[in-house]
């Protein structure tokens, strides 16, 4: 009974590095659809977030039955628990990369991004890639020296938001107010891809130290 809980434990985990795997390739489609305003790469987005929500069900539903017929306790609570709220994550960072490329849709045939700030854009899908590409590797190693390497690379994401925000206040700004909106919009939905995995990286930081990290901010005053 013990090596089938344990084989059962590892099998979740298992299933969420897959569930990296599959929300960054769905934000490297929805990047690429909106920046080259290709349609039928952001309907591909968009249908196989259905996917991303199925494996989400499927490990809350195995995880649930763990704890009604394992009664876990200590780290393997803490292992179970961890995998209930990272599928969540996850399966939030799959809608948003869905809701990029709705926007890249939505403004089809047109380009939703403005040659201006496609750079910016740009870097923000290059590093929520790497985000989640490493948080993957997190779960699998559950290394925690990584998992703050992880937090301290979310800066670049902040920075590149910021910039967005500053090309957006610039009194040359030519698009119009619904560009911007869409900017404002996009900008977000890549932050918060982000903070995503951040969460990620805190809960695997709490599944093996038992205690819960500070914020970066915090821990350096």
């Amino acid at each position: 009974m013990r090596d089938t809980y344990r084989e059962e434990l590892d099998d979740i985990t298992t299933c969420l590095v897959e569930m990296t795997n599959s929300v960054g390739s769905a934000m490297s489609k929805a990047t690429t659809a909106l920046l080259d305003a290709d349609v039928a790469l952001a309907d591909l987005v968009i249908a196989g977030d259905a996917h991303i929500d199925a494996v989400r069900e499927n490990v809350d539903d195995r995880c649930f039955t763990l704890l009604a017929r394992q009664a876990p306790v200590a780290t393997d609570l803490r292992s179970v628990t961890t995998a209930m709220a990272t599928v969540q994550d996850l399966e939030r960072m799959g809608d948003l990369a869905q809701h990029i490329a709705k926007v890249a849709r939505m403004r089809f045939p047109d380009h939703a991004v403005p040659q201006e700030v496609r750079p910016v854009f740009l870097d923000m899908g290059h590093t929520a890639e790497s985000l989640v590409a490493q948080a993957g590797t997190i779960i699998a190693k559950r290394d925690i020296e990584a998992a703050v390497r992880l937090e301290a690379d979310d800066d670049l994401m902040d920075r590149s938001h910021q910039q967005l925000f500053r090309e957006l206040l610039d009194d040359t700004w030519p698009h119009g107010i619904q560009s911007a909106i869409d900017i404002t919009l996009l900008g977000r939905y890549y932050e918060r891809f982000a903070d995503h995995a951040v969460s990620v990286a805190r809960r695997v930081v709490y599944l093996v130290t038992g205690e819960r990290p500070l914020p970066m901010a915090a821990a350096a005053s």
